[in-house]
């Protein structure tokens, strides 16, 4: 279940963190993220915030499901890109085998440790055979919220592996640093993107 402290926080904030993710150029984690895909893919945008990563995406040539679960985020990415976002939350993606990628860039880090492993599954599901996840979040370890009220939680490299193979992926490759987010505090991350496995 999606934390509505969260929510609230983000529903807030929609300026400061539009202001804070904008970019001179698209990120290279995106860029590497459409290439695995085909031509006309279809990727859910799962946290989609602003709209940018969609935007980025179908222009593309990618068809895009961006979702997010505050409804001011939802409104300013249409209002800005045109980009049919709509809201919804973890709980609401039941999709079967229907999306070539999903792009879930640091919005899992706002799922419980008891909700992750289910979350994970239903992405799983969510994918087509040999379907691309994009998973950003946070290292370290247990669960705090932030000055602003957001919910976290951390794990290491080890267990966020762990966890994406008992879901059902394989890692393809993995990415790690430190960025100032919306609390303003540096914080250090890790990217890992993993490939749907047939079984």
């Amino acid at each position: 279940m999606t934390d509505t402290e969260t929510i609230a926080a983000y529903d807030a904030r929609v300026d400061a963190y539009a202001d804070i993710v904008k970019r001179d150029k698209p990120d290279p984690a995106l860029i590497a993220f459409i290439a695995r895909l085909p031509t006309g893919g279809y990727v859910l945008d799962l946290g989609c915030g602003p709209g940018n990563a969609s935007a980025i995406m179908r222009d593309n040539g990618l068809r895009v499901d961006p979702v997010d679960a505050s409804a001011q985020m939802v409104q300013l990415a249409n209002a800005t890109h045109d980009i049919g976002a709509r809201q919804a939350d973890f709980s609401e993606i039941e999709a079967i085998a229907t999306y070539d990628g999903v792009w879930a860039n640091f919005i899992l880090l706002h799922a419980s440790a008891a909700d992750f492993p289910v979350h994970l599954g239903a992405l799983h599901h969510a994918l087509k055979p040999d379907g691309i996840l994009h998973i950003g979040m946070k290292l370290g370890d247990g669960a705090s919220r932030d000055r602003l009220g957001r919910l976290y939680s951390y794990y290491s490299e080890e267990q966020l592996a762990t966890f994406l193979g008992d879901a059902g992926f394989t890692v393809l490759e993995t990415l790690k640093g430190e960025d100032l987010g919306l609390a303003g505090d540096v914080e250090p991350w890790i990217i890992m993107v993993a490939v749907r496995c047939q079984a």
